[in-house]
């Protein structure tokens, strides 16, 4: 399966568009990772928990996305678009989003 961004894919032709989709991943943060990344903006530097947490947000949104693709019979997903949301009373949670349009190639 080919998963890309732009909205066809070079030397290979689209004949037919299955429709748009979507996958989802939303993260609970823990408190633990909360006070290391409240240290972490104090006194700069990277949070390495939050872009790990981050990093599987994203990678369980793609494969998500694939398997959706992979249903419909799809070749590729093309147009591919990465939204990322903090959501709940607190924002203490992570959604990633990845949308994009399931295709067939010839």
């Amino acid at each position: 399966m080919l998963l890309t961004t732009t909205p066809s894919i070079e030397g290979r032709k689209i004949i037919s568009y299955l429709g748009i989709i979507t996958g989802e991943a939303i993260m609970g943060a823990n408190i633990m990772r909360d006070i290391f990344a409240s240290i972490t903006d104090v006194i700069g530097g990277r949070s390495g928990a939050y872009e790990e947490k981050l990093q599987d947000a994203r990678r369980i949104a793609l494969q998500e996305l694939e398997e959706r693709a992979a249903r419909l019979g799809a070749d590729a997903v093309v147009g591919i678009d990465l939204d990322y949301e903090v959501i709940g009373q607190s924002g203490s949670m992570l959604m990633v989003s990845a949308s994009g349009t399931a295709v067939r190639l010839e």
